[in-house]
């Protein structure tokens, strides 16, 4: 099996699906690319048994064949290379692989393409598209969220729920959830509607590979997906992943609906200051304290093990009465740092209950909720 293609295009699109490949994968095949060779088309596939994402190029060929390639041998070769046109030459009796290059060979030994796992196969799915620039934007604002907690394996992944318009003239839409059980967020969008009524709960690592390898540029993103398997398609790559067969938490009960004490403030002035005094909490806690009085905004933290303290004052805009409460402030500053609102809404009702973060401006067919548990004070003034 013989075929040429340019180095760096070769490089471009292996390292668009090389992440899918684990250091120490359960079964030793999959630390390889399939690379499978028909028609002068170049199909290659990565495996971690959970996720698999699958590519097709042009090469020059008029041969057809399959083998399994190292990855991270590729690679490594394939970064070292100028941009120039190389020649593999594939032995499928030894799996020895040959790459000629314009001043240089190289040898490497593959392994048997029949002991990689097959690819699952589409079948009785249903199907919705995602304009790709609205996916990222929801795996964005919902996937920072997501539980490492692998005894919640719920928790571990982006809840989606679509819903259709219904006959009496309701509107459907597609809504993204995400919680650590400190923190949720729910991200909806009118402007994507399925044609039925559909819950599944998409892996983390599937999402941040995705995110990864979506173009710059809009393009339509086909979403399938059945019991067991979620498959996105989008230019010239595929990508199966394996959904996680748990039952998500009942997120809409732990949403406040009453909430009297609202704050309006600059999202960047905020996110700033926070930054700044969670230098100073306690380096376990990361606790900071809000106290607001009027249209003053206090923001302080103090860390007793080492006698470090800060404080700031900010003005606001608030409706309600007093209040003081604590949160982890690394929570909201990774909230606040995925927003683009230039102000958000810190939405209030006791220091003991959740507080919301909505932004103020919000594009079209958009909602964004963030949730955040608070943390019990310190009793220092």
């Amino acid at each position: 099996m013989k075929f040429s293609v340019n180095s760096a295009k070769l490089l471009k699109h292996l390292s668009s699906i090389s992440g899918v490949i684990a250091t120490n994968p359960i079964v030793p095949i999959l630390e390889n690319f399939l690379f499978v060779l028909k028609d002068g088309k170049l199909t290659v596939t990565a495996s971690d048994l959970q996720t698999v994402m699958v590519l097709e190029l042009e090469v020059e060929s008029t041969d057809n064949g399959n083998i399994a390639i190292p990855a991270r041998l590729l690679l490594d070769t394939l970064r070292g290379l100028p941009d120039q046109s190389i020649a593999f030459t594939v032995d499928h009796a030894t799996y020895g692989i040959q790459i000629n290059t314009n001043n240089g060979l190289y040898k490497l030994s593959g392994e048997n393409p029949t002991d990689f796992p097959k690819v699952p196969a589409v079948s009785h799915s249903a199907s919705v598209d995602f304009p790709s620039d609205i996916l990222l934007r929801a795996i964005t604002n919902t996937i920072f969220a997501t539980s490492t907690d692998e005894l919640r394996p719920a928790m571990t992944g982006v809840f989606l729920h679509l819903t259709p318009a219904s006959p009496t003239g309701g509107d459907g839409g597609s809504t993204f959830v995400a919680t650590d059980g400190h923190r949720l967020i729910r991200y909806r969008r009118s402007d994507v509607v399925a044609g039925l009524d559909a819950s599944l709960i998409i892996p983390r690592k599937a999402l941040n590979l995705l995110k990864a390898s979506l173009p710059s540029e809009s393009v339509t993103v086909k979403t399938e997906f059945n019991q067991a398997n979620a498959f996105f398609s989008f230019s010239n790559i595929r990508m199966i992943c394996r959904l996680i067969d748990e039952r998500f938490p009942d997120y809409e009960n732990a949403i406040p609906v009453s909430n009297p004490n609202i704050l309006t403030i600059d999202r960047l002035e905020l996110l700033n200051s926070l930054k700044r005094i969670s230098i100073y909490s306690n380096r376990t806690t990361h606790q900071i304290r809000l106290k607001i009085s009027g249209k003053d905004l206090q923001i302080s933290a103090e860390d007793l093990d080492y006698s470090n303290e800060a404080n700031e004052r900010l003005t606001c805009e608030y409706q309600g009465e007093d209040l003081e409460i604590g949160f982890n402030a690394r929570f909201i500053v990774e909230m606040l740092s995925n927003m683009s609102s230039k102000s958000i809404m810190l939405e209030l009702s006791a220091p003991n209950r959740a507080g919301l973060i909505l932004p103020k401006e919000v594009e079209d067919n958009e909602e964004i909720l963030m949730l955040v548990m608070p943390v019990m004070l310190n009793n220092y003034a």
